[in-house]
């Protein structure tokens, strides 16, 4: 038991918690927005790669480099917004969804060029993890992600629950045309809501890059769990997403480690998990566990 908790739990913890970062964007684009996202991965990688930049130049930790991630990420995204989304704001959401497969490639094709195609890390060496009770050996990485995203948790719940904007934002989110209607600023809330999606996804870049290594498809490969995350926490529901990204999360882990003499699944498919909890969520529960908006 303890080497589930020491080599499943917790990486299945500090792996959903990343899973739950980006999926709060996710499933904040599609309730307020009514489009699936599909460059949200690539935002997270040029997060990641304006970090390590910092890591680079400044020479200061990759954790204190995430407000630098979160301006250029958060940048990246508005301009996104204004050149490709804006005018495609009342077609249907299909082309919509489409040109968010331009904008990956378009991410994705400015950190090959600019940054290379070569994985990179933050830092080299081997790091001692924290003991507790001599028993249980946490990687202190994973202490900071899991703490961090805890913290990140409970700011987003007193954001939309207790601050004027945060309210709109639920609004904007249950009925668009009602809240035009009632003199809210749409198109403010929707930059918010790309802040927002874009320093969490940013972060959850960091993240990634801080727990295994900064390459270019870094996003991309987590594209599905996200979203498996948004739709199981129920779309449109951010508190929803996090609470899905962390049993999928936990889900990969757990499913590789050795129950009854022998691993259920192997590791290199565990990324299947995420794909057969989604695939399972629209079949029996399409509205997630916290009751979202049917896709």
């Amino acid at each position: 038991m303890i080497d589930f908790i020491n080599f499943y739990l917790i990486p299945g913890i500090t792996l959903g918690s990343i899973y739950a970062l980006g999926a709060v964007g996710v499933s904040m684009i599609f309730g307020i927005l009514r489009f699936a996202h599909f460059a949200h991965g690539d935002l997270m990688t040029v997060g990641a790669y304006a970090a390590l930049t910092a890591v680079w130049v400044l020479g200061i930790p990759a954790l204190a480099a995430i407000p630098f991630a979160i301006i250029v990420t958060c940048l990246a995204a508005l301009l996104a917004d204004r050149l490709f989304y804006r005018p495609l704001r009342d077609l249907p959401t299909i082309y919509t969804v489409i040109a968010s497969f331009g904008v990956a490639l378009i991410l994705r094709s400015i950190v090959q060029t600019v940054w290379g195609t070569d994985s990179q890390v933050y830092m080299t060496g081997f790091q001692k993890p924290t003991i507790f009770f001599d028993t249980f050996r946490i990687a202190t990485r994973h202490i900071q992600i899991i703490l961090a995203t805890a913290a990140l948790t409970v700011a987003l719940h007193y954001f939309l629950s207790r601050t004027r904007l945060g309210k709109s934002m639920r609004a904007v989110a249950d009925d668009p045309d009602l809240a035009a209607v009632a003199g809210l600023d749409t198109e403010r809330i929707i930059r918010w809501t790309w802040i927002i999606g874009a320093a969490l996804a940013a972060i959850a870049g960091v993240f990634v890059g801080l727990d295994t290594d900064v390459h270019t498809n870094l996003g991309w490969n987590l594209l599905l769990p996200m979203f498996a995350a948004a739709l199981l926490g129920g779309i449109g529901k951010p508190l929803g997403a996090i609470a899905g990204g962390l049993i999928i999360g936990i889900a990969e882990e757990a499913c590789t480690y050795p129950f009854f003499g022998d691993t259920l699944i192997a590791p290199s498919y565990k990324s299947a998990v995420a794909f057969v909890i989604m695939v399972l969520i629209l079949i029996y529960r399409p509205q997630g566990l916290f009751r979202g908006r049917l896709m």
